[in-house]
């Protein structure tokens, strides 16, 4: 998992990295402004637009190639071919499964925030939902997410089979994936690039509360918010049922979660995959637009960005996200928003065009009907 990334998307255009403060609104791609829903409660109007860095206009009246700005490249006639599929998807996401009740073989189900796993015998069924997970609860569900973030994962899966071995066996779905069993190791192992973040375990939530020593980690007194760190760094958690909990290398070994060597493979490994990758998956990094992200952190300005930040951000203008037992809806026009940026970073690390699922049969019963013959066909 990759906390926040520096990467080349197209190495002719732009790169990324990550986030914004939770005290602005975020910049993005349309210029129109709508109205939260009431809720019972009002909450403020959102304008999202985008602010295109001065080099832009700069490089352009010196007779340099022209780089895209944000808002041309989110704003592109793609947008328009996907954006009627994405509006016509917003009441038939996949928000919850139930193939235990339908597969023949399926013993047990562990639903994760974002993935429900199925335990058949031999291997193990995971089928990535469209849920948006943040604060350690469920915000929304974003039409076609799942299917983003299954394919993008394939794609690195396959790219990084150099580096270390993985678990894929078949993907009879698009929202699928089926894989062999593996131990696993009670440890997330979280690598950052950059201080920035608004969640309350982020790097620099963390040290503008006066942290110096995080995960094992010594952090120099001075870093401002969204610099880049001098190296990556890793930050293991713990996975507990409610909440991930930081945890330094020590504690990881003295609780006999991992064994040195265990652990220093990981490591090695976690580190290398990042700094091969630093992009892998919406829900992993943080994207920035590298062009224009020096200009912008010289003048203390938020990075112009394409994640889901924002929506995290918008969660916490407007309700307490970790103590209100019950969150307003977010806004339909975020939701589209946010589904249209997944779709726009999965073809532009792929350099691949994504296939939108036409209406009709429900998603759950296409999935059913897929996994169903592919657990046949590998017994």
């Amino acid at each position: 998992m990759a906390e926040c990334v520096r990467t080349t998307l197209n190495p002719s255009h732009f790169l990324l990295h990550s986030t914004k403060t939770p005290t602005q609104n975020p910049f993005f791609s349309s210029h129109s402004s709508f109205e939260a829903k009431s809720n019972a409660r009002k909450y403020p109007k959102i304008s999202l637009s985008v602010m295109s860095s001065q080099n832009q206009s700069q490089s352009q009246s010196q007779g340099q190639t022209q780089v895209p700005s944000l808002d041309a490249l989110l704003n592109s006639g793609r947008k328009e071919e996907v954006f009627a599929s994405i509006k016509a998807s917003l009441h038939n996401c996949l928000s919850e499964t139930n193939l235990h009740l339908t597969v023949p073989g399926l013993k047990s189900k562990t639903r994760g925030k974002v993935r429900d796993i199925y335990d058949s015998g031999d291997y193990l069924v995971l089928v990535t939902t469209d849920r948006q997970s943040a604060f350690d609860r469920i915000l929304a569900s974003i039409p076609f997410k799942g299917q983003v973030l299954n394919e993008t994962s394939l794609w690195w899966f396959n790219r990084t089979r150099h580096m270390i071995p993985n678990a894929v066996l078949s993907v009879p779905d698009k929202n699928v994936t089926i894989a062999k069993k593996c131990s696993v190791f009670p440890v997330e192992f979280v690598v950052r690039g950059f201080v920035t973040g608004s969640t309350e375990t982020s790097l620099w939530t963390v040290y503008k509360n006066g942290v110096r020593y995080y995960c094992g980690n010594v952090l120099p007194n001075g870093l401002v918010k969204n610099q880049k760190l001098t190296a990556n760094i890793l930050t293991p958690t713990t996975k507990a049922e409610d909440h991930d909990v930081p945890v330094t290398p020590d504690e990881i070994i003295e609780r006999g979660l991992m064994t040195q060597d265990e652990f220093d493979e990981a490591r090695e490994k976690a580190l290398s995959l990042f700094e091969y990758g630093q992009v892998h998956t919406p829900d992993s990094s943080r994207y920035w637009i590298a062009n224009s992200y020096e200009e912008r952190f010289q003048n203390g300005l938020e990075p112009e960005n394409i994640d889901k930040e924002f929506l995290r951000l918008w969660f916490r203008e407007n309700c307490n996200p970790y103590e209100e037992k019950v969150l307003p809806d977010a806004p339909e026009e975020l939701v589209c928003e946010l589904a249209w940026r997944y779709i726009f970073l999965y073809e532009t690390i792929t350099k691949s065009r994504f296939e939108v699922q036409p209406m009709g049969e429900p998603i759950h019963d296409r999935i059913s009907r897929n996994v169903s013959s592919a657990l046949s066909s590998l017994q």
